[in-house]
């Protein structure tokens, strides 16, 4: 990890395009700026740890779903023959 001082008014170049701006020093906290394209994603750590989680859960709900759904939908309608193998009868 790279760790630099950096006062009020000075700026970061990450890569060619992404621009990190020190805005404001206060007691305990730091405010900065990002300027980035739009398709750069910027997002605070903590909200990028909660969307990955948040997708792993919903994941394993949604396969589990899926499972459910396709089996009681072959129950009703019964499996399509390239599933169960009479494709070539």
């Amino acid at each position: 990890m790279l760790v630099l001082t950096r006062k009020v008014g000075e700026k970061l170049l990450i890569g060619d395009d992404v621009v990190i701006s020190i805005v404001e020093v206060n007691r305990g906290s730091v405010r900065i700026g990002v300027e980035a394209p739009h398709h750069v994603s910027v997002l605070r750590f903590e909200v990028y740890q909660r969307i990955q989680e948040e997708n792993l859960a919903a994941s394993r709900i949604g396969s589990a779903m899926d499972i459910q759904q396709a089996a009681a939908l072959f129950r009703r309608q019964g499996a399509p023959s390239e599933v169960v193998g009479e494709k070539d009868k």
